[in-house]
This record gives structure tokens, C-alpha cells and sequence, in this order.
């Protein structure tokens, strides 16, 4: 198998996990969108769960590049955190990425695997570590207040943030309502 169809089974696992979820497609989905046979995609992902824990892998380190390249082009903790609530509604108003696979993945933990469930929870973790990282530096230097915990803090601005994903989801793709929300939780953070 060539990388470029590695890379396209990748891809068109991220995009229905991100659009059904985990226990709503198969194989044969992606055999008919990359014009492949199932045991192509097997001889590379033998279980599901092993191509859905190396989609979200993926997905962690785009994520961690995005946000390393986001912390070292902007100083500001106010900026780092509009920077990554604009980045959803950006992804919402065009519908390229209108929803977070760790968090909707999240929503069925329960009856994922255990190898994707690791990948969710490490998702979670590697984002409320890092707002954890910001909020901490504006608190610091004043830019940001708040009365609670550091870690209380990231947990929610990280839960306003994909509520805010799901009521414009559920809204049928409102950008302005995600933003709307969103960005009240950040008011709440700003000196």
C-alpha cells in the first residue's frame, strides 16, 4: 500500500468519525469513498479500534503543532485563548471541521475500546494542560482574573467551548451561537 493511501484511510476515517461518530461507520464506508477493498484498509488497521486510536493520534499531534505554533507567535494569554475559540467558529462557519472528534467521541466513551478511549482521554488532557499553561500565565501577569483554580478554569473554558460546538451543531451549524457562548466564557477570564 502506498502512503498516499494510507493517508486517504486516515482521512476518511477522520471525517466520519468527526460526522457520525465512532459506532456509526464501517470498512466498507471507507472502501467506497478511497475506491479500496476492506482488507486493504485491514492489512493496515487490523480492528477499527486500531484505525480510529491512529486517527486520533494523528489528531493529537496536529493539535499539539497547531497549539505550539499558536503559543510561539502570540505572547498574549488573552490572544492564545480568542486564537482557539476563534479557530471552532472559523471551522463551524464553513463547515471544513464543525466539530471536535475528542469531544464527540467523548460523548460515547462508554462503548468505545479501550485503545480509543486512552486517545480521548489524552485528547482532553493535552488541552486542558495546555489552557491550564495559558490561563496561568495571564493570571500571573494580570492580563486575566479569576476567583477559581487554574485547573477549574481550563476544565471550563474547555466545557464552554464544546458546548458551544454542540448547540451549533444542534442549531444546524450556527456559527453566531457558538461564538456567542464561547466567547462569554472568555469574558468571564478577562481583567
Amino acid at each position: 500500500m502506498t502512503k498516499d493511501t494510507y493517508i486517504r484511510i486516515l482521512d476518511s476515517a477522520q471525517a466520519l468519525l468527526a460526522s457520525y461518530g465512532y459506532n456509526a461507520f464501517s470498512y466498507a464506508d471507507i472502501s467506497t469513498e478511497v475506491g479500496i477493498g476492506k482488507a486493504t484498509i485491514h492489512h493496515h488497521f487490523p480492528t477499527k479500534a486500531d484505525l480510529a486510536a491512529a486517527v486520533l493520534a494523528r489528531y493529537r499531534e496536529a493539535n499539539r503543532q497547531a497549539v505550539g505554533n499558536l503559543l510561539s507567535a502570540e505572547p498574549k494569554a488573552m490572544a492564545r485563548l480568542g486564537a482557539y475559540v476563534g479557530y471552532w467558529e472559523h471551522c463551524i462557519r464553513n463547515n471544513d471541521r464543525p466539530f471536535c472528534i475528542g469531544a464527540l467521541l467523548a460523548a460515547e466513551l462508554p462503548s468505545l475500546p479501550d485503545q480509543v478511549v486512552k486517545e480521548v482521554q489524552g485528547h482532553f488532557a493535552d488541552f486542558t494542560n495546555w489552557l491550564t499553561q495559558v490561563i496561568d500565565e495571564g493570571l500571573k501577569n494580570g492580563e486575566l482574573r479569576s476567583s477559581n483554580s487554574v485547573e477549574k478554569e481550563a476544565h471550563t473554558l474547555l466545557a464552554s467551548v464544546h458546548g458551544a460546538m454542540l448547540a451549533a451543531r444542534v442549531a444546524g451549524g450556527d456559527a453566531a451561537l457558538y461564538s456567542s457562548i464561547a466567547n462569554s466564557a472568555l469574558q468571564r477570564l478577562k481583567a
